[in-house]
């Protein structure tokens, strides 16, 4: 017993008792909402008016089976539908061009580049709402409103413009790889695909998870696009919902973040034996 004791440092009790009251009470903090938007998905009245406090007074299933039962008015099956369609075709474009982006600001060496870099760097210090109207207009002029595609285009066109954790972690990879593979006779693109590429797998998997949550939450531009119910996103059309259906938003909004956890869950192994395969062949 004595050696038990001696190896507990009575000192660092206090310090360590803080420190998990503290976590617990964060963790208290942020699940709370979570919590509360679970119980209000199940309110059996669906209005937020009938709430007794924070909580429902009674609960039910009845908004989970308006949520996709009931979709004369509020088609929530086809905006889900829509929104995965939009961030699965984001996700494609957007972490490919980001990835060559990235490889070429990295690898490449041209005239200007520097200067590229910070003209990038200092437009991505304006807030994107800014320019909202442009990009409006643009998109009535080539059709694209109304359009899921106009969507892709925006999500896709302005994903390179967040290349500089990728542009890092190529940095990271030696350039003497590059000098070896050339004495061997492969050509920019050989290395890039068969060298650069499977070294990469940690970043091209942080990149596309980037690239699908974007706009799998997004709801300025979708709103300011879509104007046909049918083509909405999740989050313009639950919206939308009247202030009566709020248990159906609520739940609603539990199964948008299902996506997320199965994308997460899936790719964290990838992840990390990414990360491992990578410092080993580094």
């Amino acid at each position: 017993m004595k050696k038990i004791f001696k190896k507990i440092n009575v000192r660092k009790i206090p310090n360590v008792t803080i420190t998990y009251l503290i976590i617990i009470g964060i963790t208290f903090i942020f699940l709370f909402p979570a919590l509360w938007l679970i119980l209000a998905s199940f309110s059996a009245s669906g209005s937020i008016y009938s709430f007794d406090g924070f909580f429902p007074e009674k609960y039910g299933i009845d908004s989970f089976s308006k949520l996709f039962l009931d979709t004369s008015m509020y088609n929530y099956p086809k905006w889900f539908l829509n929104t995965l369609f939009v961030s699965i075709m984001s996700c494609i474009l957007g972490t490919f061009l980001v990835i060559l982006t990235a490889y070429t600001m990295s690898r490449l060496k041209f005239k200007s580049r520097k200067s590229l870099m910070k003209i990038t760097l200092i437009l991505g210090m304006f807030p994107s709402f800014m320019g909202m109207i442009a990009v409006y207009i643009l998109m009535t002029q080539f059709g694209l409103v109304n359009n899921l595609w106009g969507l892709i285009l925006i999500y896709s066109a302005g994903a390179p413009m967040g290349y500089m954790v990728q542009k890092g972690f190529f940095d990271t990879i030696p350039a003497e790889i590059d000098e070896a593979a050339t004495m061997h006779g492969a050509n920019k693109f050989q290395i890039f695909t068969k060298i650069i590429l499977p070294l990469s797998k940690p970043m091209i998997v942080y990149t596309a998870i980037t690239s699908f949550t974007w706009p799998w939450s997004d709801f300025i531009l979708p709103k300011m696009l879509l104007k046909q119910k049918d083509l909405y996103t999740v989050a313009v059309g639950l919206m939308s919902l009247g202030e009566d259906e709020f248990a159906r938003f609520a739940a609603g909004s539990l199964f948008v973040a299902v996506p997320i956890v199965i994308l997460y869950f899936s790719l964290v192994k990838f992840m990390v034996n990414g990360l491992s395969a990578g410092s080993v062949k580094g």
